[in-house]
Order: structure tokens, then C-alpha cells, then sequence
């Protein structure tokens, strides 16, 4: 049975039209866009004498790139869910308002230089994307509370529908609330259309995500076809997992889509300027954190009986084994009564995790903490035995529990820091941990390696799952 148009008419009344609230969040940020752009052309007019853009070209700079921001639907939440896109988006739109502004110039011959314009552009790009990351934070703590969420209906078989709402939970920078779950074993697409439509009618849903591996081609076409009509948003979840959207480019083949999935290859130019990004950045900070490498050694020393390095074999790239440095922070015969501990273990999988372990020592249990215990491994990475970025370096005896697919951490070096250490470290499961060392493997980018360690000083900081 299929609907009517009234009754479709209805259902599209019910669904459509954007709540009170999430229009009033939209139109806050829109004015703080504005508001952002405005500021930083003020701060420049008032602090910096060389600035000669005038109000005129500073009034087409503003309203160009509100407008670019706009039109790169930075304004729509279901496009804009992580930061490098919305990154991507700000500075294209930014680069189109100095194009227009260059222009203008051109035209009318004002007094103007390069240097201003290139400041406008870095001063407003900073501040839309500073206020944009204060929105984001601010949407992140409400949606831990259960707030600003998308009310969704499932359309997915069990297997599918589980594996998803595991994903959602685990992720909350996904606005998903689940309102409703439809099987998609009904006898025909249109039975399946209007039960998935009386499902978001019922739960005040605006939106539906249809598991594509549960349906064969003709059903989603269908189903998709009519929930738009119906006013409601639509996702499809791929059957694709762990690549990065970045990498992915849809086109059309006739009627039919294809996905292009950029390659990521590890070699070439990208490995020489990943290992010389390496070799500067742990040479300069092992110059500029000497003394507080000295602090620690003397701490150490001097607060317990044993060496002040503590050398472990671990596995590395191709599965080479090294001896990574860290600094003591256990008693002398802690392996000795690991095993007497084995069933106090509050790890997952085959890592040995104990938050009031009885081997750590007073300065031990600080330096974990902080993370300093950490810093001898820039000597490894000086040695090209680890990187800055990259999985957490594995034990051998972990590697002889590991299935197949975990083998691909092996291709590239392990790391100081990685998606696992900015994810909550000793709090996350053995199967995040392997999920997360996975996906950064065939993801890689000098870019997600610059992001990772953009992120790894809040971590520290926060000592989240450090222990």
C-alpha cells in the first residue's frame, strides 16, 4: 500500500520545517559569523598602521565572505560534522573574498598592498574559525547531555542497526538520536516506505538513515525517493568502513553513482617529509625540554633503586623489533609480579591495564600522569625507530593475539602519539584501540598527523585514561 498525496502532504507538515530552537541556534551562529569577520577588521584598522584597506573594500571582504560561507553550505550541520571540513570550507570561502576584493581594486585603482590583504584574510579566517570551534564545543557538551540531537528512524537489518548504534555511541560528535528502528523484511517497497514513514511521523523524527547493505537496489531507490518527498533528510550508511570522507568523491555514471576513493600511498615524497618533520620537531624539543628531561632523570634517580631508563622490546615498522625508552616509573622487578596481578587486570584484549598498580612509584605515578615518562622516545624517534605519529607501539606478545587485519599496523612506524593516546588511552577498549590504529594506517595524511598532535596537548593536559 502506498500513501496518498494528502496523507503524504500530511506526514511532510509533520516532519518538514525546521523546530524554533535549531532555527535560532542557526541564525546565532550566522550573526556570530558576522560578528567575527566585522572584529577582525576592526582589530586590524585600529592596531596596525600599514593596514590600507579602507572601510569600502573592508565592507566587500565581510559581506563576500559571508557570502562564500553561505554558499559553501557551511550552515548546514549535516555537512559540517569535523573539523577539516569545515577548515576546507572557511578558507575557500576566505580565498574567494580577497578574489572579489583583488578584483574591486583592480577596477577602481584604490590604495591597497598585498600585505594587508593577506592579513585580512589570516586575522578573518581565525576568528570564524575560533568562534566556530567555541559553537562546536558548546554543541559537543549539549549532545553529551542528550541535547541538540537529530531525531533519526533506523532502517537496517539487526547485524547492520547494531553495528551502527555501537558507532554512534562511541562517537559523540554525531548528533544521532535513534527514534525508531525498521526491519527491512517487509514484503515490498511500498510497505516498507509507509511504515518507515509512520515511524518518523510517530516519534517526531526529521530525518532517516538507511543501512545500504540491508536493502537490494530497487527497495533503497525507492525508499529514498519517497522519504525526500516527504520532506524528511536521508543518510545513506555505506557498507565502506574506516576511510576517511575526505578521501571519497561521488559521480555520476549515467544514472548510477560511483565513489572515487582517493589513494593514500605511504611512500615517496610523503615518507621523506614525514621522517624530516620528525627529525626537527624531536631535535628541537629535545633541546628546548633539557632541562626538564635532567628534572626528571634526578627524580627518579634519586626517589628509587633502579636504572633511570626503562627498555623495552617492542615491535616496529615490518615488524622489526626495538628497545623503546621510557623513564622508570615501576619498581626494579616489575615484570617479576605482573603475574601475580594477572587477575586484578582491568584491560581489554591482551593489554595489561591497573589504575592503582602497586609496582608504580610515587614519581612513577606523576610522570604517567603528565605523560612525562613519554619524552625518552623522542631518542627513538631521533633513531627512526618510532615516528612522532603513529600506533601505540605493540609488545610481541600482543602481536601473537592479533588477527589479520591487525597486521597492517606493521606498515607503518609505531608512534609517540596517535588516535588511540588523544582518545582516552587506558579508558578505551582493545577493540577502539585496534579500530582507531587501523584507521589512522590507511588514512594517513601530514595533515592528520598535524591534527593528532594539535590534539595530544589537551590530552596530556587532561590526563584522560593516563595511568
Amino acid at each position: 500500500m502506498s500513501l496518498t498525496l494528502a496523507e503524504e502532504q500530511v506526514l511532510a507538515d509533520d516532519v518538514r520545517g525546521t523546530p524554533k530552537r535549531a532555527l535560532r541556534r542557526r541564525l546565532m551562529i550566522v550573526s556570530a559569523d558576522i560578528g567575527s569577520l566585522v572584529l577582525a577588521n576592526v582589530v586590524l584598522q585600529l592596531t596596525a598602521s600599514w593596514f590600507t584597506i579602507g572601510a569600502a573594500l573592508s565592507i566587500l571582504f565581510v559581506a563576500s565572505f559571508w557570502v562564500s560561507i553561505l554558499w559553501s553550505r557551511l550552515y548546514n550541520s549535516r555537512l559540517v560534522t569535523n573539523r577539516m571540513e569545515e577548515l576546507t570550507r572557511v578558507i575557500r570561502s576566505g580565498v574567494r573574498a580577497v578574489l572579489v576584493v583583488a578584483a574591486a581594486v583592480a577596477v577602481t585603482n584604490a590604495e591597497t598592498d598585498i600585505r594587508s590583504l593577506v592579513a585580512l584574510l589570516s586575522a578573518s579566517i581565525f576568528m570564524v574559525l575560533a568562534e566556530r570551534e567555541f559553537f562546536r564545543m558548546w554543541f559537543k557538551r549539549r549532545r553529551r547531555a542528550g541535547r541538540s540531537l537529530w531525531g533519526t528512524v533506523l532502517v537496517a537489518d539487526v547485524e547492520g542497526g547494531k553495528q551502527l548504534r555501537e558507532s554512534i555511541h562511541a562517537n559523540h560528535t554525531i548528533p544521532y538520536n535513534m527514534v525508531g528502528h525498521v526491519s527491512p523484511d517487509l514484503a515490498n517497497p511500498e510497505a516498507l516506505l509507509t511504515k518507515v514513514l509512520a515511524t518518523a511521523r510517530e516519534n517526531n523524527a526529521t530525518g532517516v538513515m538507511v543501512v545500504e547493505s540491508s536493502l537490494d537496489t530497487v527497495s533503497t531507490n525507492f525508499l529514498v525517493r519517497g522519504l525526500l518527498e516527504a520532506g524528511l533528510y536521508v543518510d545513506l550508511a555505506s557498507a565502506l568502513a574506516g576511510i576517511a570522507t575526505d578521501r571519497l568523491a561521488t559521480r555520476n555514471l549515467g544514472p548510477s553513482i560511483a565513489t572515487w576513493i582517493e589513494p593514500r600511498p605511504r611512500h615517496g615524497w610523503r615518507a621523506h617529509a614525514k621522517r624530516a618533520f620528525d627529525v626537527v620537531v624531536a631535535s628541537v624539543g629535545l633541546v628546548m625540554i633539557s632541562p626538564v628531561f635532567v628534572g626528571v632523570a634526578l627524580a627518579v634517580k634519586l626517589t628509587s633503586p633502579g636504572p633511570i631508563f626503562f627498555l623495552q622490546e617492542r615491535v616496529g615498522r615490518n615488524g622489526e623489533l626495538f628497545r623503546m625508552r621510557k623513564f622508570r616509573s615501576m619498581v626494579v622487578d616489575a615484570e617479576e609480579r605482573l603475574a601475580k596481578l594477572e587477575a586484578q587486570n582491568e584491560g581489554s584484549g591482551p593489554l595489561f591495564k591497573m589504575k592503582d598498580d602497586p609496582r608504580i612509584t610515587k614519581v612513577g605515578n606523576f610522570i604517567r600522569k603528565t605523560s612525562l615518562d613519554e619524552l625518552p622516545q623522542l631518542i627513538n624517534v631521533l633513531l627512526n625507530e618510532m615516528s612522532l605519529v603513529g600506533p601505540r607501539p605493540a609488545l610481541p606478545a600482543e602481536m601473537a593475539q592479533w588477527d589479520s587485519d591487525l597486521y597492517a599496523r606493521l606498515h607503518v612506524q609505531p608512534g609517540i602519539t596517535g588516535m588511540w593516546q588523544v582518545s582516552g588511552r587506558s579508558s578505551t577498549s582493545f577493540d577502539e584501540y585496534t579500530r582507531l590504529d587501523l584507521y589512522y594506517v590507511h588514512n594517513w595524511s601530514l595533515i592528520e598527523d598535524l591534527t593528532i598532535l594539535a590534539k595530544t596537548i589537551p590530552a596530556v593536559v587532561k590526563s584522560d585514561g593516563a595511568y
